[in-house]
């Protein structure tokens, strides 16, 4: 039953005079030095005076007539995180999680047993109990974050075998159907990422629809397994197994090359977090996959970009990966974007790490990189893009003397190093006063402050 618009005023009315007397009483100890013991006694009253208020106010405005739509057939209240299940019906997850986890294996209404037992988020009903909420005036129930890990049945199992099977059967709309749904399957559900971890064998089938050399032949189709390696992928164990595979990292190549913009994407964001575990960058890195990571950053797609950014620089921590990189080309590309004030801060970064290598200071050098890297340094509000800049320059000092003279003419006329010396970040100053000292080697310098 709903509460009257009388008591809803008393509370309000009963509130604001709780509030205005913890205010003086607040005040008073506040601003006095030698406030009295009984004076923060009686704040702490009106503090529970108006936590229990509140908590009455919340107790009884779930005495409303919940739409029976709303209730978690399992509790009977209002559902906090509703889910569907295998057989379309909606539970609020932790009752149901909780029977899946005590193992059954039975829909609680209509009593079959379940193909599957992933839960799929019903953001439709999630947003009606929101606004049903919002127009009653009761807050919004939060989910609740601690209901127990997912598990595994073997209906899951049964379930991911089926999809498998049509897969690799000859018709395509099977294909598709099943691509699409192990896409959503994976992304949403953590225990159906790991069942792939359980044989090598799973993740060949899964790829079986896709032909070296012809693997953009249905886009669609391509995009949503390209995507589910990705999903995969995310799923700490699996990495290893997914990168060793000798069918992934050549689909992956070729889905950098051809297909959608987004499989593109999706290829270069696997590559990224198959790069986690060292060894599986030694493997990437051979395989040539940096080269066509290099191409599609210089096509410079902004769907694509930052995932090919971040795919290249987590490579580029391995050191002959760096080497691969900078004969690729990479150093002319990153240039290029950066001088066009594109994904600065993700370039500047991979330019930093690569700095080490001598053929990247040539190259750097050739290309004008340091009228570019000071003026960035003076212009640039960003802390670490200044820092990434005052790395490469440190870099080149010690590796180009060619290029003293232009820090050196730099420095007398703006006195970008000094300043940086005194205001960066602490790696930042340390490069800096390294710069100045090397420059005071050379010759006499006037820092400006």
């Amino acid at each position: 039953m709903a509460r009257t618009g009388v008591s809803e005023e008393t509370d309000k009315e009963a509130a604001m005079e709780i509030k205005k007397q913890l205010r003086k009483l607040v005040k008073d100890i506040v601003e006095e030095e030698d406030y009295r013991v009984e004076t923060a006694e009686e704040a702490m009253r009106a503090l529970s005076s108006l936590k229990n208020l509140k908590s009455s106010k919340k107790s009884l405005s779930f005495k409303l007539d919940v739409p029976q739509e709303f209730r978690c057939p399992i509790s009977g209240e209002l559902m906090i995180d509703p889910v569907v299940l295998a057989t379309g019906q909606t539970y609020d997850r932790p009752f149901i999680q909780r029977l899946l986890n005590e193992g059954s294996q039975i829909c609680p209404q209509t009593k079959q047993v379940l193909a599957h037992t992933i839960l799929t988020p019903n953001n439709l009903v999630r947003q009606m109990i929101s606004q049903w909420c919002k127009e009653h005036g009761i807050e919004s129930p939060k989910p609740v974050q601690d209901i127990g890990e997912e598990i595994v049945t073997s209906a899951d199992r049964n379930y991911l075998n089926a999809l498998l099977e049509k897969t690799s059967s000859s018709s395509l709309s099977d294909q598709k159907e099943a691509a699409k749904e192990l896409r959503l399957l994976t992304k949403r559900s953590s225990s159906f990422r790991a069942l792939f971890g359980e044989s090598a064998e799973i993740i060949a089938q899964l790829l079986s629809p896709l032909s070296q050399g012809q693997v953009a032949t249905h886009p669609d189709l391509q995009e949503d397994l390209i995507t589910t390696l990705l999903n995969l992928s995310i799923h700490d164990n699996n990495k290893r197994l997914v990168a060793e595979n000798p069918l992934v990292i050549p689909l992956l190549i070729e889905s950098l090359v051809f297909g959608t913009i987004q499989t593109k994407s999706n290829a270069a964001a696997t590559f990224f977090t198959l790069s986690a575990i060292d060894s599986n960058k030694i493997v990437i890195g051979a395989s040539g996959a940096l080269k066509p990571l290099i191409d599609l950053l210089h096509e410079g797609h902004p769907l694509a970009m930052k995932d090919v950014a971040t795919a290249i620089f987590c490579l580029c921590t391995d050191l002959e990966n760096r080497g691969r990189a900078i004969n690729a080309g990479v150093v002319w590309v990153i240039l290029q974007k950066i001088m066009d004030g594109v994904l600065v801060a993700e370039l500047l970064a991979i330019l930093a790490i690569i700095s080490t290598n001598q053929k990247a200071i040539q190259d750097m050098c050739e290309l004008g990189a340091v009228s570019c890297l000071v003026k960035i340094i003076r212009e640039s509000n960003c802390e670490r893009d200044k820092e990434n800049c005052i790395v490469i320059l440190y870099n080149i000092c010690f590796s180009a003397r060619s290029k003293l003279k232009e820090i050196k003419d730099e420095e007398m006329s703006n006195g970008t190093v000094s300043r940086l010396a005194q205001s960066g970040t602490s790696r930042a100053k340390r490069k800096a006063i390294g710069i100045l000292e090397r420059l005071n080697k050379t010759g006499t310098v006037t820092h400006t402050a």
